[in-house]
């Protein structure tokens, strides 16, 4: 399956088998290499809430698995995003950028490989993220990210989407070995990205974003 450039598709997060959050993102490219998704600032998005309308990271874990939950709709509230999700591989790399748009450094978001779906009037990807991260600076330098609450979830394995914590930390360090080497994705590529004058952002989430999981 593969994506027209230009095609906004949902980037979904999945948490056994619920939606945690939904980005609206362009299609920049779609090819062997991976897909290449846009998302603006001000893009349509979602994310899982309890009732009250708190997201995961604003309570301790034991309290989030306890709770119920519901879908807020909102915006992108940052800066625009670059997302490339390599095929087969089980991360992404989003380009940040400052309040000027210019690039800032990257994030690796560990995740299981997307699966795709394409329902005609909403299309998307959907990952597992597996929370643990890593930002490489523009000098090449690096350093991990939210490892506490990687390891909090990890002791509530009956809960935690993340089965297997050696391999989520493999996936990490054979990204770092790349990013020490300069070698694609963080050899400048992209960094300068500017997309089409055309692309509006889409006043909300089309029809089917809220679909239920592929995985």
């Amino acid at each position: 399956m593969r994506f027209e450039p230009g095609r906004l598709v949902m980037h979904r997060n999945v948490r056994h088998g619920r939606i945690g959050w939904v980005r609206s993102a362009r299609v920049v490219h779609d090819d062997d290499r991976g897909l290449l998704l846009w998302v603006a600032s001000g893009a349509p998005v979602a994310n899982e809430v309890t009732e009250a309308g708190l997201g995961m990271r604003a309570m301790p874990f034991a309290e989030w698995i306890t709770s119920r939950y519901r879908l807020a709709q909102g915006r992108w509230n940052g800066p625009p995003v670059l997302k490339f999700l390599p095929t087969g591989a089980a991360h992404s790399v989003w380009w940040f950028r400052d309040d000027q748009g210019r690039f800032k450094s990257w994030y690796v978001n560990l995740e299981e490989p997307g699966v795709r779906w394409d329902d005609g009037p909403a299309a998307g990807v959907d990952v597992v993220d597996q929370d643990l991260d890593v930002v490489v600076r523009p000098d090449l330098s690096w350093a991990w990210k939210d490892e506490e609450e990687f390891l909090e979830r990890l002791a509530f394995p009956e809960h935690y989407w993340v089965t297997d914590e050696k391999a989520v930390r493999v996936e990490g360090e054979r990204v770092i070995r790349l990013a020490e080497a300069g070698e694609f994705p963080f050899d400048g590529t992209w960094c300068d990205f500017t997309p089409p004058a055309e692309w509006g952002v889409p006043d909300e989430l089309p029809p089917g974003w809220d679909r239920p999981p592929v995985r």
